[in-house]
């Protein structure tokens, strides 16, 4: 039976490759393309702040194709909804008919994306839903993945930059997802079972930025991020 021919939203973090992971093992889906929203401005993956040029290394050594999906530094849901239908249908003209992602338990986020999806006829993938998250995280570390936490919520700045290992997860403090679902931490992987080879950097400075509440428009979040230098 023929594999059918998807695209996997790719963040460069340990979801996203446990996800993949999963989907390259199954060998039901033939992934074309890894999907990543950059912001403009900065040339970094939207979000987790990580470089351009440490993604593409990412795709490199996965040996997959890298689709870039370019947004400006701000832009609202509406903008951004007609950037990711202008590119998903461009792929699905190529014959794509199913997205990849990496989600665990948000269920108005799972909503959201098969509600998008369905406007231009795909279908929505979630290898990972509904699983346990720290069975993820420590199944993620028995596999010998290695990641890095590049971006974490104020309170949680002393883990950005740590690597993901059972004493990440014993110092994590207990009302924190160990998978980071609600926003709490975002990662790099950079070595493991499907990368070809590691993806070598240097450890940067930490910044901290604040940004509106996604829930809140008159509360900030604020974020402290470490910068990951190629090598």
């Amino acid at each position: 039976m023929p594999k059918i021919p998807a695209v996997f939203h790719w963040s460069g973090g340990k979801d996203s490759t446990l996800a993949l992971h999963y989907i390259l093992k199954e060998s039901k889906f033939d992934v074309r393309y890894l999907l990543t929203t950059v912001n403009n401005s900065f040339d970094r993956v939207s979000i987790h702040g990580v470089r351009k040029e440490l993604l593409i290394k990412q795709a490199n050594s996965l040996r997959l194709p890298l689709y870039k999906v370019n947004l400006p530094e701000t832009t609202d849901m509406e903008g951004y909804e007609k950037v990711m239908e202008k590119n998903l249908m461009l792929l699905k003209n190529e014959g794509l008919s199913h997205s990849i992602f990496g989600d665990i338990f948000l269920e108005d986020l799972k909503t959201y994306r098969e509600n998008q999806l369905v406007k231009i006829g795909m279908e929505a993938i979630f290898p990972l839903w509904k699983q346990d998250s720290l069975a993820l995280v420590k199944e993620f570390i028995e596999l010998g993945y290695q990641t890095i936490v590049v971006c974490a919520q104020d309170g949680l700045e002393a883990f950005c930059g740590r690597i993901i290992d059972q004493s990440f997860l014993d110092d994590l403090p207990e009302n924190i997802d160990p998978c980071g679902e609600n926003g709490e931490f975002h990662t790099f992987v950079f070595d493991g079972p499907i990368f070809n080879e590691p993806i070598k950097f240097l450890l940067g400075e930490k910044i901290f930025k604040t940004f509106p509440s996604p829930s809140n428009s008159e509360e900030t979040i604020k974020y402290c991020y470490i910068d990951l230098l190629p090598v």
